[in-house]
């Protein structure tokens, strides 16, 4: 499993720490924040927050190891669930909470900076918004009939992140009456940085 078990682990755990009651939050909207932190990286500075591996599913964009820690999935390799049960731990169907204080050391500057903005543009919204939400962005509309059609989960490309939602959508107009947040954070840059990273990638596939 890809060392990136770590910095997933602490992102959750700074998430119950601050956005949740007593440090226990929902798992799903502690899902969403992060996968808006990495869309606002990705689109920043041309790589995602936590390298996790995205899936469309029903209730939106999931990160698949960040789905498995906070769950403590028996998916999780030994290490990965050795680490995260220093940090966190599941509580009852639907939560989770920290049992460990946050290393920060774990992230970049960046990284903070994303969380931050999550944490400011999204925590006011429950866990049900914020899946409504993932809808309205291109990235989940793109395997929309197949998700809910089949009722699977269809693996998602970052590539699709850079892309922008319409402005008429009406969940976006509904949760961010002020329009699309993340419009204000995208640097061309950030996605030729992103694609020159796939190349080198390629390169040793």
């Amino acid at each position: 499993m890809a060392s990136h078990y770590r910095k997933i682990t602490q992102a959750l755990n700074l998430l119950a720490a601050r956005c949740g009651q007593g440090g226990c939050l929902n798992r799903m909207k502690a899902i969403k924040l992060l996968y808006f932190a990495d869309r606002y990286h990705l689109r920043k500075y041309g790589r995602s927050v936590t390298d996790d591996q995205y899936v469309a599913m029903t209730w939106g964009s999931v990160g698949s190891l960040a789905k498995d820690i906070c769950e403590d999935s028996a998916f999780l390799d030994e290490e990965a669930k050795r680490y995260a049960e220093r940090f966190i731990s599941p509580d009852g169907q639907y939560e989770y909470h920290s049992v460990g204080g946050v290393d920060e050391q774990v992230f970049s500057e960046t990284d903070r900076e994303a969380l931050d903005f999550a944490v400011k543009h999204f925590a006011k919204l429950d866990q049900f918004e914020l899946a409504d939400l993932t809808h309205a962005y291109p990235e989940w509309k793109k395997h929309e009939r197949q998700v809910t059609e089949a009722g699977t989960s269809v693996p998602m490309a970052y590539e699709d992140f850079f892309s922008d939602p319409a402005d008429d959508d009406p969940i976006l107009q509904r949760l961010c009456p002020n329009g699309d947040v993340f419009r204000e954070v995208s640097d061309p840059a950030a996605r030729e940085a992103y694609e020159e990273a796939r190349k080198r990638e390629r390169l040793w596939d």
